[in-house]
């Protein structure tokens, strides 16, 4: 099942659960969780990206080690909320993830999450070379973290 809308994918989750955060790149997958309150997300691993077999392979134990039970994919639309072959590259993601592991996918608006996670890892006086090597996975935390207080605050 895949949701474009919070109040289907929390129609879906009724007793909530861990959910996997993903900000998908071309080379790179930055992963987050939050708890099964979907209170606090946290960033995870920034994986390479490689063939969809190999990345199912990868997303399927991250799924089985934290429980996962519902994922949050960043929809990379324009500032003037089109979409281009990114975001049509992250519906095609979602549809194999919705298919490979069974769990609704909430597409989530990823407008300003990488700069949001640059922005925090700047005032963290993080140096820009472990940025670059964190910056996807801090932006799937923020991602996931916008969708879990409009899930848990009931603003749907």
């Amino acid at each position: 099942m895949i949701c474009e809308a919070a109040a289907d994918f929390a129609e879906a989750l009724p007793d909530g659960g861990v959910l996997l955060g993903l900000d998908l790149g071309t080379k790179t997958i930055g992963t987050a969780t939050c708890d099964a309150g979907w209170r606090f997300a946290t960033n995870g691993k920034t994986l390479g990206r490689g063939k969809w077999t190999r990345d199912k392979t990868i997303l399927a134990e991250l799924i089985k080690q934290r429980g996962v039970k519902g994922i949050v994919l960043g929809l990379p639309r324009n500032m003037d909320g089109t979409e281009g072959p990114r975001a049509q590259a992250s519906r095609a993601f979602a549809r194999n993830c919705s298919d490979a592991f069974g769990l609704p996918v909430l597409l989530w608006d990823e407008r300003w999450s990488t700069q949001s996670a640059e922005a925090a890892l700047v005032g963290q006086d993080v140096s820009r070379a472990k940025r670059a090597k964190t910056i996807d996975s801090h932006a799937a935390a923020v991602i996931l973290q916008g969708a879990i207080d409009r899930l848990a605050g009931g603003v749907i």
